[in-house]
């Protein structure tokens, strides 16, 4: 006997074999359709050696004898080294005329900023100054700029290195602006407030009435002169606006033969910084007297700055720094003070030392392999 319950539904044979008969279309959209298992994303991270800091290594014991072993070589070495460069810093024979003073007579003192920015006013002073010990040539020309703040952000950035590298890129002034472009719209090379404000302060030197020549060559990085100055790029529409920032270009050198905007461009990490003017080739003896002739162009009073000239030689170390010194042999007593306390304290008050099979790398040599 058949039993039918509906028109689509399945049909039940009663007291027979039998075999359900194939879903129709219509029948398979009336299922209802079971939703995909979402796949479990794990955190847990991909097992390495290194990540699980299962890697071999080297875990020394520092037992006492290493510790005071350690400070008493750390000692021993830095303080012949910090002697040495102590007693190299005092060799060096240094002078440092401060002159943005003494350039000023006492009728512009009480308005310095208006007699530095008049064009018509003679800037040239002269002052003096006595050899106290010889000074062995070459002796390096510098001058320091105190409270200039050339690691000022907008003041770092207000250059252009393409443009200064590559002379298809003389019309690029990303970055430079005010000094980027002429009234006329004309590109500035090198445009920025940093070349923009190049030192223009100079220096002649005699000595008994005989002139001291000044090498400016090869006064800047090498690196720089070849890699970030192009040898093909030459200056234009420099300094032609209505305010003059610092010192003119010559438009017929190249800028990688332009060594003080080079040494210049390369800015200072602190307010109070020293730099590179050039080289005198001749020895100063005792009791020279060598006349300093200034040209007190730049503009430092404008912001309480304070300007110096510095005639320095230079040894195996480089010029005087006693901080070097002092560093080495600071560094080198404490080591020999703390060798010293822990052998007190190991000989008066010793302790036992742990037994190292109860490290866990000893205890589990396995996993080191």
């Amino acid at each position: 006997m058949i039993v039918r319950l509906s028109e689509f539904d399945n049909c039940f044979y009663v007291g027979r074999e039998h075999k359900s008969p194939p879903l129709t279309n219509k029948m398979m959209e009336m299922e209802p359709q079971s939703a995909p298992t979402p796949k479990k994303h794990s955190k847990k991270p991909k097992y390495s050696k290194f990540s699980q800091q299962e890697l071999p290594a080297w875990k020394p014991i520092l037992t006492p004898g290493w510790v005071i072993a350690t400070f008493t070589v750390v000692g021993i070495v830095f303080i012949p080294v910090g002697l040495a460069s102590l007693f190299s810093s005092e060799s060096v024979e240094e002078a440092s005329i401060r002159y943005d003073d003494q350039c000023l007579t006492e009728m512009h003192s009480e308005n310095a900023v208006e007699f530095i920015q008049n064009g018509l006013t003679n800037k040239t002073c002269t002052t003096s100054w006595i050899v106290e010990r010889r000074m062995q040539a070459p002796i390096f020309i510098y001058y320091q700029l105190d409270n200039y703040y050339q690691n000022h952000r907008r003041y770092v950035k207000s250059r252009n290195d393409k443009q200064l590298m590559n002379p298809a890129s003389e019309g690029d002034t990303t970055n430079c602006y005010p000094q980027d472009k002429t009234n006329d719209s004309m590109p500035i090379v090198p445009c920025g407030l940093m070349a923009w404000s190049l030192f223009n302060d100079t220096y002649r030197f005699s000595v008994n009435t005989n002139s001291l020549a000044v090498n400016k060559k090869d006064i800047s990085w090498g690196s720089d002169r070849s890699s970030k100055f192009g040898s093909k790029v030459y200056p234009k529409n420099f300094q032609v606006g209505g305010v003059v920032g610092g010192a003119k270009l010559d438009e017929n050198i190249p800028l990688s033969q332009q060594e003080d905007l080079i040494v210049w461009m390369r800015t200072a990490a602190l307010p109070s910084f020293r730099k590179l003017y050039g080289k005198i080739e001749t020895n100063l003896e005792v009791n020279d007297e060598v006349e300093i002739v200034i040209e007190n162009n730049y503009n430092t009073y404008e912001f309480g700055g304070k300007k110096r000239l510095i005639l320095s030689t230079s040894t195996w170390i480089g010029g005087k720094n006693p901080f070097l010194g002092m560093a080495y042999l600071f560094v080198g007593g404490v080591s020999l003070v703390c060798a010293i306390v822990f052998i007190l304290l190991y000989v008066i008050k010793p302790r036992p030392l742990g037994d190292p099979s109860y490290l866990s790398w000893n205890k589990n040599p396995g996993l080191l392999k």
